[in-house]
């Protein structure tokens, strides 16, 4: 299995092929999101997906924001738009599994919780990568957009686990 299947010359490339990645989960993860709101039965949980859906949307356009950018100031860009990103299509059928199986409101609710932060944690090590990357290719105003993502990302899972400690409570005297 090849694991990245462009031909990347230099590590702008790279960065750029990574962006395109992250528009593709960021787009995933707002059309997933409704139904979690809809499968999820605690309230602060749901308050959580509807809030971290407007942010997510916020970081499309931060995404396309700087890809945009980008290829305003280099012609050899082809593509701006989304790389189809396996992982979160993976994490997503992981996730359906888990909650449609789960017979119990909290049980399901826990299985939310555990696939929402499979997802942030994929999301905050990209936006990490992707951060660095941008300092050193002397993309100071992506990596500041990037940094903001990446402590939005972090908010969300640590807003994740403090529900998570309720919630699961719960799911375990299912």
């Amino acid at each position: 299995m090849k694991w990245v299947s462009a031909d990347f010359q230099n590590l702008r490339d790279l960065w750029i092929n990574q962006l395109r990645v992250l528009l593709s989960a960021e787009e995933q993860i707002v059309r997933a999101l409704p139904d979690m709101v809809t499968h999820a039965t605690d309230e602060q949980l749901r308050g959580a997906f509807r809030s971290h859906l407007q942010e997510t949307e916020e970081h499309i356009r931060r995404l396309e924001q700087i890809l945009a950018a980008q290829k305003s100031v280099d012609a050899k860009i082809e593509s701006t738009g989304p790389e189809k990103c396996k992982a979160i299509a993976a994490l997503r059928g992981e996730a359906e599994d888990m909650f449609v199986d789960a017979r119990d409101a909290w049980v399901r609710d826990a299985a939310l919780i555990s696939a929402a932060q499979h997802v942030e944690h994929y999301e905050i090590a990209s936006y990490g990568t992707v951060r660095q990357w941008a300092m050193l290719l002397g993309e100071t105003a992506a990596a500041e957009l990037l940094d903001r993502t990446a402590k939005e990302e972090g908010h969300a899972d640590h807003l994740l686990t403090e529900i998570a400690e309720r919630v699961n409570t719960k799911a375990k005297a299912a």
